[in-house]
């Protein structure tokens, strides 16, 4: 599982997270962005479907109702024996939903959100993981603040 799947199954919920990965055939959440089908079937042209699925399958299934990010995060941190900084760092945030927040972790997490900066600079890196995390969460069906999103 990727470390954002992970993040979002522990804020949506496991069934969310298995709902994001798309199968051929999957119709979009209702209010999703159509976008190019990245899970059509091999040999079918643009803009064509294979039978039974539909036009413009969207890159994750949002949940049916949006989730509201900063409440749930919230009620995790305050049930969490640890103060932790979960608005403006992805380490904390990391450590509040129980995930490895190591560089090493992090380093990956920028790579599967197409970090395009220096890794090396973990203050930078951290910054835009935060953000773009946020950014990712509201794009998936989650309310979260506008203050949080990049």
């Amino acid at each position: 599982m990727s470390v954002f799947s992970s993040i979002m199954s522990r804020i949506f919920g496991h069934k969310t997270a298995e709902a994001a990965t798309p199968e051929a055939g999957a119709t979009p959440a209702p209010g999703a962005a159509p976008e190019a089908s990245p899970g059509a079937t091999a040999g079918t042209p643009p803009g064509a479907t294979s039978p039974g699925a539909t036009s413009g399958a969207a890159p994750a299934a949002a949940p049916a109702q949006p989730v509201d990010v900063s409440a749930v995060l919230s009620d995790m941190a305050a049930k969490n024996p640890q103060k932790l900084n979960w608005r403006e760092s992805i380490v904390d945030l990391m450590k509040l939903l129980g995930l490895d927040s190591s560089l090493e972790n992090r380093k990956e997490l920028a790579k599967e959100l197409n970090y395009s900066g220096d890794t090396g600079d973990s203050a930078s890196m951290n910054i835009w993981l935060h953000k773009q995390v946020m950014t990712k969460l509201a794009e998936n069906g989650g309310k979260v603040p506008e203050e949080l999103k990049g």
